[in-house]
């Protein structure tokens, strides 16, 4: 099975804490972008644990402040980033609102609007190839915000994938997925989970 690798040694308490919270799991997962995996963030795990996500948020802050980045506002898609969301959103004495899918597109929904120009930071849980941000970014601009950075507690495409704006993440992860049709043997012998977001 392929090995998990820590790009930053700085990186070590926060994979601690999804280890340690049973989010981080090993197997053979399909991954929300079909794509398959034999390691998997299951985020709702370390959401339960809400000594964990304070702690998250805050480096997660202390990134974002570190890198200058300012918002008035923070925008998650449900369902993954919810919880780190909020949490960012409160530290941070921030605006939270979050986009729902309606019709298998993200949308806000509940009243939530954006004032012209109004700065804001999408906040995700996990990101691998980064449509649900992308769909964030679209969400900010045809609202009139602006799209300030972004922040996610894990990159699973180790700085890969790119943005338009800034990003930040906790924890960069760089370990192998596979189409379905190009499984490694070992992968391929195991049972297949679809977990969930």
């Amino acid at each position: 099975m392929s090995q998990l690798t820590i790009k930053d040694e700085s990186q070590r308490e926060i994979l601690g804490i999804f280890q340690r919270t049973g989010a981080l799991l090993s197997g053979h997962f399909v991954l929300r972008s079909g794509l398959h995996s034999g390691h998997y963030f299951q985020c709702a795990q370390v959401c339960q644990r809400m000594d964990a996500v304070e702690r998250l948020a805050e480096l997660l802050v202390q990134k974002i402040r570190a890198h200058g980045i300012q918002f008035q506002t923070v925008l998650a898609p449900a369902m993954g980033g919810l919880v780190i969301g909020q949490e960012v959103a409160r530290q941070a004495k921030a605006r939270f609102i979050f986009a729902e899918k309606e019709n298998n597109v993200l949308v806000l929904r509940r009243g939530f609007t954006m004032a012209p120009g109004e700065a804001v930071l999408v906040v995700e849980d996990v990101v691998t190839r980064g449509g649900r941000v992308v769909e964030c970014l679209d969400i900010i601009r045809k609202a009139g915000g602006k799209a300030a950075g972004i922040a996610m507690l894990v990159d699973r495409s180790a700085g890969t994938t790119k943005f338009e704006v800034p990003a930040l993440s906790l924890l960069e992860l760089s370990f192998p997925t596979f189409p379905a049709d190009g499984l490694p043997p070992e992968l391929a012998a195991l049972p297949v989970q679809k977990p969930g977001s």
